[in-house]
């Protein structure tokens, strides 16, 4: 089921609403049972069976974060983790990449491994693998403690808004809201408004544009193009604003669900088109895959990378804390309880070309959170 369809607009969704708002409306449990109940409706309607393999993903991640949550002995949390890491992104990797990897890397014939070409990639499992993920994460790096309760979690992955297309929701962006929302009638009118801008992206000029990049492409034969450049150009032009306003239109129309709901959630573009640099346009395309890949990926990579490099050079013996910070980076190491700080600009390890600083001295634990806050408020260090 999609957002843009007949059944979805006038069934489903107004269903959703009239129990959501009438029937349950002073009770947040109630409320958390049903859009759950109407997520995985939502979801079977269009995938059927693989609905299971949303639950199973859901329920593996529960439990992992729950023994995560309790485990003290590092070896046991990071082999909880590994479980995690292996078992999301290789089901993610089977469905995904089988085929690819079989067929065009392993140059295997298409007959011999029909199972790999012959897997059907269910809808939206890239979103829903990673927000089980991120959890995992997140309790793992203690952002957020683990919840005893399996509703709150299946709510948090299937929610059936950014389900399909995204955004990519942290549990941290809803986690307030997940028992705690209010409903007020502006949130409720403006999400009204996002949706239908989101819907008119996508009916009437992604679409419309897939039809005019179809047809250019449909004058490639062979390895030649049998249209003229105007054609070419246009055919080019019209995809790069069909992928866009597909996308962003499904981002608004989820945005706007979910502020119906009483949920928040994050922006995923910002007008990419008029960035003036690669480095700005990644910033604002798909801004919550970015920060899931800086958070998840490049940042503990770049803090092990960095320990490795101090643990070879034993620069620090010594030191509790040390901070790296930089324009729009900070590595923090904590050891132990903190007894001194260490900021320092180092060229080597960073883009931007700074001098090397030393600042060392004894804090205590309220001065240390007035540090902070400093560098928090300071324009310059953005996107920590």
């Amino acid at each position: 089921m999609l957002f843009p369809s007949v059944e979805f607009i006038f069934a489903f969704l107004p269903i959703v609403l009239t129990v959501y708002f009438i029937l349950l409306r002073r009770n947040v449990l109630l409320k958390n049972i049903w859009l759950f109940a109407a997520s995985l409706f939502f979801y079977a309607f269009g995938e059927g069976s693989f609905i299971l393999l949303m639950l199973g993903e859901i329920l593996l991640d529960y439990l992992l974060a729950l023994f995560l949550n309790r485990s003290q002995k590092r070896w046991a949390r990071r082999t909880l983790l590994s479980i995690a890491i292996i078992s999301n992104i290789g089901i993610l990797g089977i469905f995904k990449y089988a085929s690819f990897v079989c067929v065009d890397i392993l140059k295997l014939p298409p007959d011999s491994v029909g199972f790999a070409t012959d897997i059907h990639l269910p809808l939206g499992i890239s979103f829903f693998t990673f927000q089980a993920l991120s959890y995992v994460l997140d309790v793992y790096m203690a952002k957020v403690p683990a919840t005893d309760s399996f509703l709150n979690v299946g709510l948090y992955v299937s929610f059936f808004p950014q389900l399909v297309a995204g955004p990519i929701v942290r549990l941290t962006d809803i986690a307030d809201a997940v028992n705690n929302r209010k409903e007020t009638m502006d949130d409720f009118s403006s999400g009204v408004v996002r949706f239908l801008i989101g819907l008119c992206k996508k009916v009437l000029i992604a679409n419309n544009m897939a039809l005019v990049a179809d047809a250019a492409w449909q004058l490639i034969i062979g390895d030649r193009l049998e249209a003229s450049v105007a054609m070419a150009w246009l055919g080019a032009i019209s995809y790069t604003l069909q992928i866009y306003f597909d996308f962003s239109g499904y981002s608004d129309m989820a945005i706007g669900l979910g502020k119906m709901f009483g949920f928040d959630f994050p922006e995923n573009f910002d007008h990419p088109y008029i960035a003036t640099s690669l480095t700005e346009f990644w910033r604002r395309w798909h801004i919550t895959l970015g920060t899931f890949l800086k958070d998840y990926v490049f940042y503990p990579v770049s803090l092990s990378k960095f320990n490795m490099k101090l643990s070879q050079k034993n620069k620090f013996s010594n030191t509790k804390t040390v901070f790296y910070v930089n324009c729009d980076k900070i590595a923090c190491f904590i050891n132990d309880k903190i007894y001194n700080i260490t900021i320092k600009f180092k060229k080597s390890y960073f883009e931007d070309k700074e001098d090397t600083l030393y600042v060392d001295s004894k804090l205590n634990d309220l001065e240390f959170e007035m540090i902070k806050a400093k560098i928090a408020k300071d324009e310059k260090f953005v996107n920590i």
